[in-house]
């Protein structure tokens, strides 16, 4: 066995027989011949591959992903690093899933970039791989495929944008997009500097600079052992990132000689480790739907009642919008970043835990210090006192619902109102703009057909907008209640991901307007005033919606999915489902 380069802290325990790829370019028959004498035609000779790890690169580059759009060249550097450190670099393009342009939505194809992955991996010659995302849906898409096939796989994450500006203002993506969208509409700017803002947000390739979903998914994805300490931080634009890619390269091959796979890493304490680190960030609420994906993946049973544990005891220290009020992503990182973070709240983490460096959770942070004590808060200064997220269930959400409490008017923790039901985006986007739809500041403003099945995909459409009327009045907030997701950048009293959804006859369906909506956060309750003997007849009398599609992904999606609260993972995907071909059978 060649003697690796790198210092590696784990044995390695891989001989070049046991390699993969060795069954594809090792045995002397015919079909060996073929894949060798393929590769030569692409002028690799056989001393490249020979008695070396053969890497995937999985890269979600296209150009419609501005998020990922340093990955055209970013990749050349993953594959500096592979080569220095003695592997055979392969890049794999896969979708992009990019958040801003692909509709209905992202979270419509981040189980088929799950299975590409799984499947790119299982049908090449490949021994190990980095994972190249960010971008929203990216990372748990990414994620989920590399854990079932369960061969070394490291994430690169490609990192936040660099601050948005605006006359002097720092801008973040989504939060502030939405803000000045209400000032406009209420007359407060004009359509000037709303272009202007239009064209100060996003200044550089990466991610959100917010703390959506993106930024939200990189810090699971490390608390969780996939990615090199400190990297879910990194800026996308900073020097520093070409040499995290580099050095992602040349870890991956260690990786593979000492059969570190994310089975090994991702055990119930790292995703246990992974809540934690989310609701101390002030998270996407898209946290939980990704993140019990990505556990029950790994045969983990994570499930909401984890995140609710998590929440009653973990407080949010990342000052960070949007649940905080002045930072961003930019300030995050020169503040200490995530392993900055982690070291203010190690009492609730598992410092044992294995991690994609050979080393543990502990060692990975042991380095970490905090610059700035306004953007990472003491545990005992907290920007809210409680965890990101609050699960609700009552008789409108039986398998639970998720708000953002950090994130919204107080005011609203507690409250009852009438609802206003909309079946519908656009009859609810034209009422909003109607300044005389009878919206009051008690109104619980209801959207459903919504959820994985409904919207399909379960779009962000959570963050309903606020009407106009109530805007003029200069109230910003107002409850609202969906089947639906919502952006990590966004914020305000929403209520989300009611399950089951309406589209399959969850108690949503049941709502009519007037019927009286109460939230009591802290109870962690959402209940609909209506008896149950009222709620029967309802029942009785609902007719479930056609079928949308007759054919394709679309089809299978609908067919599969399942709901909010279980991960909106495909069925067949599960783990105890069934398990695939070990290998690909080679003739």
């Amino acid at each position: 066995m060649p003697a690796s380069p790198r210092n590696s802290p784990l044995p390695h325990v891989k001989t070049v027989e046991e390699f993969r790829s060795r069954r594809w370019f090792g045995p002397a028959d015919l079909r060996s011949f073929g894949h060798r004498s393929r590769a030569m035609q692409m002028g690799y000779a056989p001393e490249e591959w020979t008695g070396k790890p053969v890497i995937a690169i999985i890269n979600t580059w296209s150009d419609l992903q501005p998020c990922h759009a340093h990955f055209k060249s970013r990749v050349e550097d993953v594959k500096r690093g592979i080569l220095m450190a003695g592997g055979f670099p392969v890049e794999l393009p896969a979708i992009s899933v990019s958040e801003s342009f692909v509709k209905p939505t992202t979270m419509m194809y981040r189980n088929m970039l799950a299975m590409e992955t799984e499947e790119l991996l299982r049908s090449h010659p490949v021994d190990g791989a980095v994972l190249m995302g960010g971008c929203d849906k990216s990372t748990p898409g990414l994620l989920l495929g590399a854990t079932s096939m369960n061969i070394p796989a490291i994430f690169l994450p490609a990192g936040p944008m660099l601050r948005g500006n605006w006359q002097g203002k720092h801008l973040g993506s989504g939060s502030d997009s939405w803000k000045y969208w209400d000032e406009l509409r209420a007359g407060k700017i004009t359509d000037q500097d709303w272009l202007a803002v239009e064209g100060g947000i996003a200044r550089s390739y990466g991610t959100c600079m917010t703390m959506g979903t993106a930024s939200t998914m990189t810090a699971i994805a490390e608390a969780v052992g996939m990615v090199l300490p400190g990297g879910s931080s990194m800026l996308a634009a900073d020097a520093g990132h070409i040499r995290l890619a580099s050095e992602s390269g040349r870890r991956i091959v260690d990786m593979v000689w000492e059969d570190l796979t994310p089975q090994k890493i991702q055990t119930r304490p790292a995703f246990e480790n992974a809540i934690a680190v989310a609701m101390a960030m002030g998270c996407s609420t898209n946290a939980i739907i990704h993140l019990i994906a990505m556990a029950r993946r790994a045969g983990q049973d994570i499930g909401l009642e984890d995140f609710e544990r998590y929440s009653r005891k973990v407080p949010v220290i990342g000052n960070v919008r949007p649940s905080g009020n002045a930072y961003l992503m930019e300030d995050f990182f020169y503040a200490g970043g995530i392993k900055g973070l982690m070291s203010r709240i190690t009492q609730h983490l598992d410092l044992s835990c294995m991690t994609c460096t050979g080393r543990t959770l502990g060692e990975n942070i042991e380095d970490a210090r905090v610059f700035n004590d306004d953007v990472i808060r003491t545990v005992d200064n907290p920007i809210y006192g409680e965890g990101s997220l609050a699960v609700l269930k009552g008789n409108l959400a039986p398998d639970g619902c998720v708000i953002k409490p950090a994130a919204m008017d107080q005011k609203f923790l507690k409250h009852s109102g009438p609802a206003v039901v909309f079946d519908d985006y656009p009859s609810m986007k034209k009422a909003v703009d109607d300044e005389n739809f009878p919206f009051t500041p008690d109104t619980v403003m209801v959207l459903r057909n919504a959820g994985p099945q409904g919207g399909p995909g379960m779009p962000e459409w959570g963050m309903l907008p606020m009407p106009k009327k109530l805007l003029k009045m200069g109230l910003r907030d107002m409850l609202r209640l969906s089947d639906a997701r919502m952006s990590g950048t966004s914020y305000g009293a929403c209520v989300l991901h009611v399950a089951p959804e309406s589209w399959i006859g969850g108690p949503l369906a049941l709502l009519k307007t007037g019927d009286i909506v109460e939230l009591d956060v802290d109870a962690r309750s959402i209940n609909m005033q209506v008896s149950e003997e009222e709620l029967a007849k309802r029942r009785a009398e609902w007719k479930a919606p056609p079928e949308r599609f007759g054919r394709g992904y679309g089809w299978m999606f609908t067919k599969h999915i399942q709901q909010a609260n279980d991960g909106a993972d495909f069925d067949f995907l599960k783990t105890e489902f069934g398990r695939p071909v070990e290998e690909p059978v080679i003739y």
